[in-house]
């Protein structure tokens, strides 16, 4: 998949303080912390010459039954930081996760890859058309969510997709 730059500011390992810091973030909203880390994440991509030319920032989505649930998508926080800093909107309502799937924390690579094909849609392919598009998530572990994310992005007329993370796991 053509990719045009992928980072992840922070290491993800059981137990440590990265985990007790997304973890608050994801599970019980703190989302002060996402704003927090987006800026810091921000700031660290506004100084990368490869990502001067994005032109909207889009976070991964939540399927409307777990926004419901959890109240939030935690990427939406993290997104909000990153584009106040890099002066560059967002918007969380382009990309869509049209189909609701199970938790991937248990899957394989390739059982999550699958799970996750044809998961996303786009409203509005008129807005990413042409674009720049950098696609924010909280962590990174195999990459399956991104991938579907970025392949649905290009395939609607997105002209770069590049990715950044809070962090990778291990």
């Amino acid at each position: 998949m053509p990719i045009n730059a992928v980072m992840a500011m922070l290491y993800f390992r059981k137990g440590a303080k990265v985990q007790n810091l997304i973890h608050n973030l994801k599970y019980n909203g703190k989302t002060e912390v996402g704003i927090l880390l987006g800026n810091l994440l921000g700031e660290r991509l506004k100084n990368a010459p490869i990502y001067q030319d994005i032109d909207l920032i889009i976070p991964v989505p939540l399927h409307q039954k777990k926004l419901k649930l959890r109240g939030y998508n935690q990427s939406t926080f993290i997104a909000e930081g990153v584009s106040a800093k890099m002066e560059v909107s967002f918007s969380e309502n382009i990309l869509v996760r049209a189909i609701s799937t199970e938790s991937q924390t248990r899957k394989s690579r390739y059982n999550r890859y699958e799970n996750m094909k044809a998961v996303f849609k786009i409203n509005k392919p008129e807005n990413i058309k042409e674009k720049h598009i950098l696609l924010v998530d909280d962590v990174i572990t195999t990459g399956a969510t991104l991938e579907a994310c970025a392949n649905t992005l290009l395939e609607n007329g997105a002209a770069k997709v590049s990715i950044a993370a809070l962090a990778f796991a291990e």
